[in-house]
């Protein structure tokens, strides 16, 4: 189907989950329209009841415009309603492959993203002074601090949410050091993920990329030290418009590598953990998540939204056809993530 008009949003430079959907649609050749979120809600477009970016603006079956938040479900959605260049592998198990490996990105690689960027001076100064600043439209200095402060103020104020302390630092940051390196190695033989044409869990982990390796100094120059590779692929990835999207490019169900069972051996040793203790705090009620990941006692406030998560992720793994859900389970057999699904 041609995209005749743009699709409307509103997001900012500095949200890896829009710098993923836009990364997205110029791979898709999807005409946008964006809107920065500091400049103010456009008029004549609805007020998201949650205010998360980015925020499309779509028409729902009434043909009435909402704003829809989640870039997930979205790229699913635009993957129904817009043909050609799929992000999604055509293969059922890759594909659940490549959402369990998304899921990672979007609520995994985020905590050590929000991690560094509030828990470290340098990466709190250079935000504080570069985020309030991302608008066109004219701003006073003077105003630009006082932003700054108050921004710097309330993110600081909400690391607990993402599970980051002065407890939980060592485990967020030996994470994201382990990720580069087996990020590195798999990349070292395929551009992609999934090959050589680029899924939904590339553009996840650009999007907190974009941050984490390319943005904030701490990590920026941890990126630069331990893997080039993959501060040079966030450049690659940003506009891959010109990439052809062949078919015969995804891996094939026969010949998954060992670096990609590697990476999942990371979800299944740091995400996995901390996955099920926050659905077991959920059910019981509790105030607190506590658990033990690589060794280290996590604390941190259980979170409703990644309850949903596994949730999803359970129902994707029992959807399966039983010789699909036979190849993943025998991908992720000895890699942590089995325990999703036990």
């Amino acid at each position: 189907m041609t995209v005749s008009t743009p699709l409307t949003l509103m997001g900012a430079p500095g949200s890896p989950y829009t710098r993923k959907m836009l990364a997205v649609m110029r791979y898709r050749h999807l005409p946008y329209r964006l809107f920065l979120s500091r400049d103010g809600m456009p008029e004549g477009l609805p007020v998201p009841k949650v205010a998360l970016l980015p925020t499309f603006f779509l028409p729902n079956a009434s043909g009435d415009m909402e704003a829809v938040v989640d870039s997930t479900p979205l790229i699913r959605r635009f993957e129904k309603e817009y043909e050609g260049r799929s992000v999604i592998p055509t293969d059922p198990a890759i594909a659940f492959l490549d959402y369990l490996l998304e899921d990672y990105a979007d609520e995994w690689l985020t905590k050590p993203m929000f991690h560094y960027r509030w828990h470290f001076q340098a990466d709190i100064d250079k935000a504080a002074s570069i985020l309030p600043r991302w608008t066109l439209k004219p701003q006073a200095e003077e105003e630009a601090l006082k932003l700054g402060k108050i921004f710097a103020d309330r993110q600081i104020s909400r690391l607990h949410v993402v599970g980051s302390s002065n407890e939980t630092a060592p485990v967020i940051e030996a994470s994201y050091e382990r990720y580069l390196g087996v990020m590195r190695a798999h990349l070292e033989t395929s551009s992609f993920l999934f090959g050589a044409r680029p899924s939904s869990s590339d553009f996840g982990m650009y999007g907190q990329l974009t941050q984490l390796a390319t943005f904030d100094p701490t990590p920026m120059q941890l990126t630069l030290d331990k893997a080039p590779a993959v501060y040079a692929w966030v450049d690659m990835v940003d506009d891959l418009s010109g990439v052809d999207a062949d078919e015969d490019a995804w891996t094939k169900r026969d010949a998954i590598p060992q670096t990609l069972i590697n990476l999942f051996k990371e979800v299944g040793a740091y995400y996995v953990p901390a996955l099920l203790a926050n659905a077991k705090a959920l059910m019981d009620g509790a105030d607190t998540v506590e658990t033990e990941i690589d060794g280290a006692r996590w604390v941190q406030k259980p979170f409703a939204y990644q309850g949903k998560c596994l949730q999803w992720l359970r129902e994707q793994h029992a959807a399966l056809a039983d010789a699909d859900r036979a190849v993943v389970d025998e991908v992720l057999a000895g890699t942590g993530c089995e325990k999703l699904f036990a």
